[in-house]
């Protein structure tokens, strides 16, 4: 664990100055990624400053915006995922989040509000971006306290091997202003996998609580 650590620590050293995983809303309550927020209407998202959205169970169905959520089918969980990109209009680098390329998607309710947001490193980043891409977990529990996570960690096996001597396959768990959130980050090589071949990434899920 030292030596996650301290991994950790040299790379995180040079992400300080990135923004934060959320934007603050002008007044009221904090978003929790620019203009998204956990129960709001999903015709309050601007359409402004977004681009290619499609449905995340059929990548191929593109959809004209927000409101035409209802054209993709809803989930095990009941609610409509659509995916999204940030325009380079308005975000030269591309869909970032904290520094790191990201895949995002939105989850929205039968009720036509955002259930839920998910927020995963993009594994076709380039090499200097995806070897950093676990550091993002620790930035989205940084943001929403880095007290009262409930977390599990897995232990290296034949089957996924430790990357410069660091492994990690962590999940964690929280609810916070209304909000259950989970952060899972994996850093880790497959056998056979070559030096610039491993798996190394976050994934966060920030649903509308339960109750």
């Amino acid at each position: 664990m030292k030596r996650i650590r301290s991994f950790a620590t040299i790379c995180f050293s040079a992400s300080l100055a990135l923004p934060a995983v959320a934007a603050t809303a002008m007044a009221g309550e904090p978003n929790d990624l620019r203009d998204v927020r956990v129960g709001m209407a999903v015709s309050e998202l601007p359409q402004a400053g977004y681009v290619n959205f499609s449905c995340a169970s059929k990548p191929d169905q593109k959809l004209a915006g927000w409101n035409h959520w209802k054209e993709c089918a809803a989930g095990d969980d009941g609610m409509h995922a659509v995916h999204f990109e940030y325009d380079r209009a308005t975000s030269r680098e591309g869909t970032m989040v904290a520094g790191h390329p990201a895949i995002l998607t939105v989850l929205v309710d039968d009720s036509g509000r955002v259930g839920g947001l998910q927020i995963q490193t993009d594994p076709k980043a380039r090499l200097y971006k995806h070897k950093k891409a676990f550091l993002l977990g620790m930035q989205a529990k940084s943001r929403y306290g880095d007290e009262g996570w409930t977390c599990s960690e897995g232990q290296s096996n034949a089957k996924e091997e430790p990357v410069g001597g660091v492994y990690l396959n962590e999940h964690c768990t929280k609810t916070v202003n209304g909000r259950d959130i989970s952060v899972d980050r994996k850093l880790f090589r497959r056998p056979g996998q070559d030096v610039k071949s491993f798996v190394d990434e976050t994934r966060i899920r920030i649903l509308k609580a339960k109750g």
